[in-house]
């Protein structure tokens, strides 16, 4: 699909009512938020949270906590200018909508004005119990189900409920410095590509067969944010990095830990500190779709704190070359973007697909070390048959699903877009995309050449997910991340251009600005 064919898909579906203005009632247009004070302001807060050993967390095969290495981290924000003001979470912890509501209701302002961002480290507890992810779209349609927070959920909610309140006292005048390192050493383009042409999720036994220490098609930018009072002190910070920080993860031998994420913000927020008390640095996770941080599964907590080093060493060596935004003020729009759907695979193809999933789902828990693959997944050795069997169950109903549609003559029924939320904040020079899903990096490297600003960071992770979107080139492939549609309830396979959509329209948005 052309340029030209991509704009005038989005002008459609943009047309049909698509946008959800910021902070307004739903609408067919955006509000550009341009009566300002064009004086940023900003307060800021980075507090700990503690799990406990025995906590619950999302293993497929009920693993609880079995080691706790060290508080997980969040940082508030609070972003004023004029009239208009936005308050971004960004935590070590799931980003899920409630958290939206706790912040807006305390700081009394519109659910879409905050924007929870999650490093998506996966080494982290179940805050709560119960609620539907957002790729739960016919369950959605009918009821939200009620939270039910554990304990650590709780903490986490008193603590967000206190710094919250707290910070519309500490806002002081501020202005925008911002800075471009690079970091090549701790991650990896996990979609391997076969001979033949199919793809796969190359997980770290495969890394270690394509070559010595291989990264492949990464994004190497490593952007800093730095907010400067009227003394030219750091009063908070925000850095973005491209990667799943999984190094010290293990889904089946769970520890708590903010991985190398919480370790690079910290060392960031000490370094502008300049000898005193660490200054509030938060973690934005970019376009990680198909991006890994090296050693999943068996890297641990001591590899992900030395990758942390090396990412806090690059954001370290790119203060040296702060420059201050030539702009002033802060924008903001909140809209949601059609991403169009493909029809449903034909149904044969659901019959045959569905027979190699039982007869997986049978041998894997038998025991079978050879389930390693699955109508397109794939599995690594480090995790155990029973757990791999519980991962294809998840797809089953799908496909089932799909195959009832056909032979019921609802074929043409599904859905032909999702509307997917975004969030597009100006500040001073930087241009920030926040994403309700887990976008591939080809969307943020499009929106970057897109942009008008000297800056432009692209985030997935933004208050809750949508699961994977693909960028154009990445739509149709089979495993597990370009076919992510097999884990929803219900929705049909992206067809292009695909999350491309989301960069065109943040673009303009940005242009606007």
């Amino acid at each position: 699909m052309t340029d030209a064919d991509r704009r005038e898909f989005l002008k459609k579906s943009l047309a049909l009512g698509a946008a959800v203005t910021a902070g307004l009632p739903l609408s067919g247009k955006s509000s550009d938020r341009k009566k300002t004070g064009r004086q940023l302001e900003v307060a800021a807060i980075r507090f700990e949270t503690m799990a406990r050993l025995g906590d619950p967390t999302g293993g497929r095969t009920g693993s609880k906590v079995m080691d706790v290495a060290g508080p997980l981290k969040t940082t508030i924000m609070l972003l004023k200018d004029g009239d208009l003001r936005v308050c971004i979470v960004a935590t070590d912890f799931s980003s899920n909508d409630y958290l939206q509501d706790i912040v807006a209701k305390r700081l009394n302002m519109p659910k879409n004005h905050v924007i929870v961002f999650s490093s998506h480290d996966h080494s982290v507890p179940l805050q709560s119990a119960g609620g539907i992810p957002d790729y739960h779209y016919s369950a959605m349609s009918d009821h939200r189900e009620e939270i039910k927070l554990y304990p650590v959920g709780e903490r986490l909610v008193d603590q967000l409920r206190n710094a919250a309140k707290r910070l519309p006292d500490m806002l002081q005048p501020v202005n925008v410095w911002y800075a471009e390192g690079s970091e090549g050493r701790i991650t990896y383009n996990r979609k391997g590509r076969r001979a033949d042409g199919s793809t796969y999720f190359m997980r770290e036994e495969d890394r270690e067969l394509v070559g010595k220490d291989f990264n492949g098609d990464i994004d190497r930018q490593a952007p800093v944010i730095v907010f400067k009072n009227a003394g030219g002190q750091a009063v908070a910070g925000l850095v973005q990095f491209t990667g799943h920080p999984v190094t010290s993860y293990h889904p089946e031998k769970p520890v708590v830990f903010g991985d190398w994420p919480q370790t690079a913000a910290d060392i960031v927020g000490r370094e502008l500190a300049d000898g005193g008390d660490p200054i509030p640095v938060g973690f934005l996770q970019g376009c990680a779709g198909d991006v890994n941080s090296k050693e999943m599964f068996n890297g641990g907590v001591e590899r992900a704190r030395q990758f942390g080093q090396m990412l806090g060493g690059s954001y370290t060596k790119a203060l040296q070359e702060l420059k201050p935004s030539a702009r002033r003020g802060m924008n903001y729009f909140a809209e949601t973007v059609p991403v169009p759907l493909a029809p449903l695979p034909p149904e044969e193809t659901l019959v045959a697909e569905i027979e190699e999933i039982e007869d997986f789902i049978k041998r894997a828990k038998a025991g079978n070390e050879d389930t390693l693959e699955c109508v397109g997944l794939n599995f690594p050795r480090a995790l155990s048959p029973s757990y791999r069997a519980a991962l294809v169950e998840l797809i089953l109903p799908w496909s089932e699903w799909a195959l009832q549609l056909h032979r019921t003559g609802r074929e043409d029924t599904v859905l032909k877009a999702i509307d997917l939320p975004i969030q597009v904040i100006r500040l001073g020079d930087v241009g920030i995309l926040g994403m309700q899903c887990e976008p591939f990096q080809g969307i943020g490297r499009r929106l970057r050449k897109l942009s008008p600003l000297p800056l432009t960071i692209p985030c997935g992770y933004t208050n809750g997910s949508h699961g994977y979107i693909t960028d154009s080139t990445n739509t149709g492939d089979r495993e597990y991340m370009s076919a992510f549609y097999r884990y929803t309830r219900f929705r049909p396979p992206l067809r292009e251009p695909a999350g491309d959509v989301l960069a065109d329209r943040a673009a303009e948005l940005l242009s606007r600005s």
